[in-house]
């Protein structure tokens, strides 16, 4: 007992002397400063505004390479996440941190677990830098998932109308956040500015094949292209494509409901045992008198 508490007061001890020596805010000056911010939108704890100080340090002091930088800096803006690629490292090294700070008390009550303690560190670094192509791919499945819908729009608007800023603004009533934040971006870039410009800045930043094919489409409605059979086609295309996936959804069922339909045929077969078993039970007891 004596141990633990020696190793928790060390801890403790060596944290505040390396957030003074590194001249780190203090709990209530993060939190004054926070409450004056205008652009907060959420409430955030006293744990997350003091964490974010801490981040924000760390960020200035890292140095990365121009080429990984701007590829990161692309990719939080495709994944929608407004912060620097320095922040993105500094946030996953301060969750790192947190797991791996109980290496200290660990070390003085039971040495043998410090390996593991930091191993545990080390993969939540992993999985956090990994964070934002995860959330990118989680969005591009959502787009896709309703590009069906979008090119049946196209398809049927084609008959009266080939304005394809009135398609694309005409759809985001009806779209999911994903894709509405995508033709938000390119109804107002193109308003701005070339439409075939916007059109294809809007397939580069999805990085779909199936955007691909729909950004294709559009660009040949602007160029003048009587190409309704193309929209034909790729409406039956996207919908087998739709089934399909639905399809591969339907085979992933959770093993817990597979688990369950056994447990369920084992109860309703145990039933018949049961009840067979009484009847023999009862026919012999009738043969023995």
């Amino acid at each position: 007992m004596l141990q633990i508490i020696i190793g928790v007061l060390f801890a403790v001890g060596l944290f505040f002397i390396l957030a003074d020596a590194n001249a780190i805010p203090y709990y209530k000056t993060s939190k004054a400063v926070e409450s004056l911010s205008k652009k907060q939108k959420n409430k955030k704890s006293g744990l997350d505004v003091w964490l974010s100080e801490l981040a924000g340090w760390i960020s200035k002091k890292i140095k990365m390479n121009e080429f990984k930088r701007s590829s990161l800096e692309a990719d939080l803006k495709t994944a929608q996440m407004d912060i620097t690629p320095e922040m993105f490292k500094a946030n996953a090294i301060v969750k790192s941190l947190l797991v791996g700070v109980f290496a200290i008390p660990v070390a003085l009550i039971f040495p043998l677990l410090v390996p593991v303690v930091l191993f545990l560190s080390f993969i939540l670094y992993r999985i956090e830098t990994k964070s934002v192509g995860k959330r990118i791919r989680d969005k591009r499945e959502k787009i896709e998932y309703e590009l069906p819908r979008l090119v049946a729009n196209i398809q049927k608007t084609l008959t009266h109308n080939r304005d394809v800023l009135y398609m694309l603004d005409s759809y985001t009533q009806y779209a999911g956040p994903e894709m509405k934040h995508e033709l938000d971006i390119t109804v107002a870039d193109m308003k701005s500015g070339h439409y075939e410009d916007a059109i294809t800045r809007m397939e580069s930043r999805v990085g779909s094949s199936m955007m691909s094919d729909v950004c294709r489409g559009l660009i040949s409605i602007i160029r003048g292209d009587d190409n309704r059979m193309y929209w034909e086609t790729l409406s039956l295309k996207f919908n087998d494509m739709a089934r399909q996936q639905l399809r591969l959804r339907a085979q992933k069922v959770p093993r817990k409901v597979k688990r369950l339909s056994m447990c369920l045929l084992f109860c309703f077969m145990l039933i018949y045992v049961v009840v067979i078993l009484e009847q023999i039970m009862s026919s012999i007891g009738v043969l023995f008198m």
